[in-house]
């Protein structure tokens, strides 16, 4: 368990939740049958330790609204906009790059989106919505590896032995 992943994953979904019924309260863009849910966050590749320790580090994944679904890039500890907000960057997000848009709200700092769909009109249930999101990642994240079968020791090779015989 991550505690600084997961607690900036939850300061991001308490913030979106504010922001469906603060400020998008009666929008009919919004899907009634949907909720502000996060999909996947996890360390993204560039931060080497994948644990948050490294200052740069960001957490990467869906964030599924009932106004849209995004791609979501949030630094480990909150950041200043810096001027970032609404220009556009492109950015390796698992195997793939794409463009992302930064926001910035004053409770989570700085972040970037990458927009996969708005509105949500299309999504009928949660549970679809949720499992677009995965398919989503699942495209951007490589598979791990499967583990190498044992190579033969030089010898058995040679003498036509298989894995496992001593001499």
């Amino acid at each position: 368990m991550n505690t600084l992943l997961d607690a900036r994953v939850s300061a991001l979904v308490d913030f979106y939740r504010r922001v469906q019924h603060e400020r998008m309260a009666g929008i009919p863009l919004l899907n009634a049958a949907l909720e502000v849910e996060a999909v996947g966050f996890a360390w993204g590749q560039a931060t080497g330790q994948g644990e948050g320790d490294d200052p740069g580090a960001v957490a990467e994944g869906v964030l599924i609204t009932p106004w849209f679904m995004s791609l979501l890039r949030l630094p480990a500890r909150p950041l200043p906009h810096g001027d970032r907000v609404g220009q556009r960057f492109e950015r390796d997000f698992g195997s793939e790059c794409f463009d992302f848009i930064g926001a910035h709200d004053p409770g989570i700092g700085y972040h970037e989106a990458c927009a996969l769909f708005s509105p949500m009109a299309g999504f009928a249930t949660q549970a679809l919505a949720r499992e677009t999101a995965q398919a989503a990642l699942a495209l951007t994240r490589p598979a791990p590896a499967p583990a190498p079968e044992p190579v033969p020791a030089r010898r058995a090779f040679l003498l036509g032995r298989g894995v496992g015989v001593r001499e």
